[in-house]
């Protein structure tokens, strides 16, 4: 027996969360490893689907949680063996299949990534999904053309949502590979030594981005950007990009609707790059997480991550929901 935080849902479709003693019976038999979680981490996501939001779990009972990392305790698959330590992100894991919040899961090989030799379980999950979209948003930055500028007067990197999880690992990520980073965020008081420690060089007030400008074509501000936020604040962007630049778009936090102009892309030549974690390949997956555990500054985790157990889970996904929570929360299983 171990716990879980289990997810029920009654006759009038109100769910909740009950911490219980299950056993390896009530994971089911789908998927060849089964894993002690050691860490799991806390989303926007999991937010949702903790409190019953947005309609990301079909059937009851479920153990949410969309990324733990841990150790192999049994496996029916060639590729893992007891004792290997292991990533899962994505696959819409803890919303169609039992997920993270528990001492146990049990899960496809094919969805598992192997734990980079250098970067530890906890390391993992710090990093976890917003992490690993990060690297995801850069490598595609890469690809269509971002290199580092020198002088002082270098061209900036933008990120928005800065002070979220994706957003803070991307101000440290390109920090640390030589870019200038101005970071978004909603609030410079709160959260601007925050976005310093982690390699900011410019912060720049959310408001100042989100009205919409009356010219398609604006300056040239950025090289390229990194977009949590999307909605009218990325049409604004698309217009203050280098002739060539990109956004990697991650998040829709402000809105699905782009009322873009088209001139960026016309006369500016701006690449606009969808970035979806969920579901990429795993060999992609696997690079990615070497790339990380090879570059990321391992020293600036302890600076975004707050550490919780089941039992403040609830509590801590509602303070999520209303952007209370800095950088990234990790459950201690």
């Amino acid at each position: 027996m171990f716990d879980a935080l289990v997810l029920e849902q009654d006759d009038a479709g109100k769910t909740r969360s009950e911490i219980r003693q299950v056993d390896n019976d009530f994971l089911g038999e789908e998927g060849e490893v089964l894993v002690a979680v050691e860490y799991a981490g806390v989303n926007y996501k999991d937010g949702l689907c903790i409190n019953g939001l947005g309609r990301l779990i079909r059937e009851f009972p479920r153990i949410p949680g969309v990324e733990f990392s841990g150790e192999v305790l049994e496996s029916r698959d060639a590729r893992y063996k007891q004792g290997d330590k292991v990533i899962a992100t994505g696959w819409r894991i803890g919303e169609i299949s039992h997920g993270g919040y528990a001492q146990r899961a049990r899960i496809k090989a094919d969805q598992l990534v192997p734990m980079p030799a250098s970067m530890t379980t906890r390391q993992a999950m710090i990093l976890g999904t917003p992490g690993l979209t990060a690297m995801f948003g850069l490598q595609a930055l890469e690809a269509h053309g971002l290199t580092l500028s020198k002088g002082d007067d270098a061209a900036e990197v933008l990120v928005t949502g800065a002070a979220g999880g994706v957003g803070s690992i991307s101000v440290a990520l390109l920090s640390a590979l030589g870019y200038r980073v101005a970071a978004v965020t909603g609030r410079i008081d709160a959260s601007g030594d925050f976005l310093r420690q982690m390699g900011a060089h410019t912060l720049i007030a959310r408001d100042d981005l989100s009205e919409a400008s009356a010219r398609p074509l604006e300056s040239e501000r950025w090289l390229s950007c990194i977009d949590n936020v999307g909605g009218q604040m990325l049409a604004r962007i698309l217009g203050q990009l280098s002739y060539g630049g990109s956004v990697a778009a991650i998040g829709n936090a402000g809105g699905n609707d782009l009322p873009a102009n088209v001139l960026p892309f016309l006369l500016r030549g701006v690449n606009l790059l969808g970035i979806d974690s969920v579901f990429q390949p795993c060999e992609h997956r696997v690079a990615a997480w070497e790339r990380l555990a090879a570059q990321f500054p391992m020293e600036k985790l302890e600076t975004i991550v707050t550490e919780i157990n089941l039992g403040s889970l609830e509590e801590t996904s509602k303070a999520i929901l209303k952007g209370e929570i800095q950088g990234r929360c990790l459950v201690c299983l």
